[in-house]
């Protein structure tokens, strides 16, 4: 059984940013404006698990989701072990998203090799599937999502785990991930949004929160499969509008629902808006906003 993560989350990368005690306080309201999951990344910041950790202790119905752990951040076992400890700790609360992450986070930073992400990831799965864990565990297997893009790593997340969480991407990525996946995987994909009207502004915002990832290889290859090309990113700081308005919903919460709908009706079973703003605040006005429209 997979956690029941409900069709409509909240991802944020802004957490890292503020004392624990005000991002539990957070999701404390996001739980009261019925959001039913918050998803965290893993970068440089705070361990994703210790994290989980204090969000679900702070709450009693949301979910927690990691959006993604790093695989080699970790070895399987202790993947695994930070799973089920988790899940028996939280019944039904805690699901946990993997993913290779890029070549620069893990070469350069970590010192491991990416020569075969895919093959590691495989190899990854079947080790965590038979991790020794000595200890008191969920009644239920809690499932996992990978981190998916590529048709390749698709077809992994739905024979091998549980479904996928594509990142930075498109309802029409959306629809080519269910054709693979087929109908039974889950499908939680991300979903960038700017809840601001002026085109300029709007356009400004999120063209600053996509640069960091048009770094990464990983992102570029997906979008020449979706029709983008190098004219797209003359360079990672000036995405062309139409790039711009692919990745990010923006607007009036109605009409960033309406691209949430578009995931919905293309096979997702998940949506999570990420909201992306000029500073590194907590977005709770527009999380309210959106909750209006959306929960």
């Amino acid at each position: 059984m997979t956690v029941d993560i409900g069709r409509i989350g909240v991802w944020s990368g802004v957490f890292d940013a503020h004392p624990t005690s005000a991002v539990q306080e957070a999701c404390r309201e996001l739980e009261g404006l019925g959001y039913s999951t918050v998803w965290l990344p893993e970068a440089v910041g705070r361990d994703p698990f210790v994290a989980a950790a204090t969000c679900l202790a702070a709450t009693s119905r949301l979910r927690l989701a990691t959006g993604i752990a790093n695989i080699y951040a970790r070895d399987p076992m202790t993947m695994a072990a930070c799973q089920r400890t988790l899940g028996e700790a939280f019944p039904d609360r805690f699901l946990l998203g993997i993913g290779v992450s890029h070549q620069h986070l893990v070469e350069r930073l970590r010192k491991h090799d990416y020569s075969k992400p895919l093959s590691y990831m495989r190899d990854y799965l079947e080790a965590m599937r038979t991790a020794m864990f000595a200890a008191v565990g969920p009644v239920d297997d809690p499932g996992l999502v990978l981190a998916a893009l590529g048709p390749k790593m698709l077809e992994l997340a739905a024979t091998s785990g549980s479904g996928a969480h594509p990142y930075f991407t498109t309802p029409e990525h959306t629809v080519r991930a269910r054709q693979i996946m087929g109908p039974d995987a889950l499908l939680a994909p991300e979903q960038m949004v700017v809840v601001e009207t002026d085109p300029d502004v709007a356009r400004a915002i999120g063209r600053a929160g996509m640069a960091v990832y048009l770094r990464a290889p990983n992102y570029l290859n997906n979008l020449r499969t979706l029709g983008f090309d190098d004219a797209d990113w003359a360079d990672h700081q000036h995405a062309s509008d139409r790039l711009v308005d692919a990745i990010v919903a923006w607007g009036s919460p109605e009409a960033i629902a309406d691209r949430v709908a578009q995931h919905h009706q293309a096979g997702a079973d998940h949506v999570c808006v990420q909201v992306l703003q000029s500073d590194v605040s907590l977005p709770m006005e527009q999380w309210r906003k959106l909750a209006r429209v959306l929960v």
